[in-house]
């Protein structure tokens, strides 16, 4: 029963957070991800990092900013795969040059041809996030999956990026949820290593 009333919880909490960042215009999109890429990551970039980002859908944030600043810095950058529901997500090497295709899900990813490659640094989408680095997606699990997955043999610094308005109080997270350690919206970072 309070598995199915966090559920329920989540998926108004998502809908809320969803229809804030859908209210905001084109431009208002545009500058959060330059400024976004103007602070950059709020620790050292290690030489030749893979980070992996995400091609945008439903209005999200733009990592690619960020993603070319990084790159500039020597990151290797990389996008997600979705491979089958229920399982990690694989990633495989990106470059701004390269043409993406059609995911199962209707999500641009690599080519199958792109080299694997296994990501020191998640840029991470979501829905929603509280201030204790919990987030809520859109219900797949995939980056849970993957968090916990990765973590295992190594440690994966996952860094939500999201809206101002994207912010909640409080997510209703449950033990199998991968936490982040950072948040970065156009106003602030947040830090949650020590929480």
């Amino acid at each position: 029963m309070a598995l199915q009333i966090a559920q329920q919880s989540k998926q108004q909490l998502r809908a809320t957070a969803l229809a804030a960042r859908d209210t905001l215009d084109e431009d208002t999109r545009m500058d959060a991800a330059q400024a976004v890429a103007a602070c950059g990551l709020p620790f050292v970039l290690e030489a030749g990092a893979v980070v992996s980002g995400y091609a945008p859908i439903r209005n999200e944030l733009d990592p690619m900013p960020l993603m070319l600043h990084l790159a500039g810095l020597g990151a290797r950058l990389a996008l997600p795969v979705v491979l089958a529901r229920g399982h990690s997500l694989s990633f495989r090497a990106w470059s701004p040059d390269d043409r993406l295709v059609l995911g199962p899900l209707g999500i641009p990813e690599p080519s199958p041809a792109a080299a694997e490659l296994v990501p020191d640094i998640m840029l991470v989408p979501l829905a929603a996030f509280d201030r204790i680095g919990h987030r809520i997606g859109y219900g797949g699990g995939y980056y849970d999956y993957t968090f916990s997955h990765l973590r295992k043999t190594k440690h994966v610094i996952g860094v939500g990026l999201a809206f101002a308005v994207q912010e909640i109080p409080a997510v209703p997270a449950l033990a199998h949820d991968a936490a982040l350690d950072y948040v970065l919206t156009e106003q602030d970072m947040f830090d949650f290593r020590s929480t």
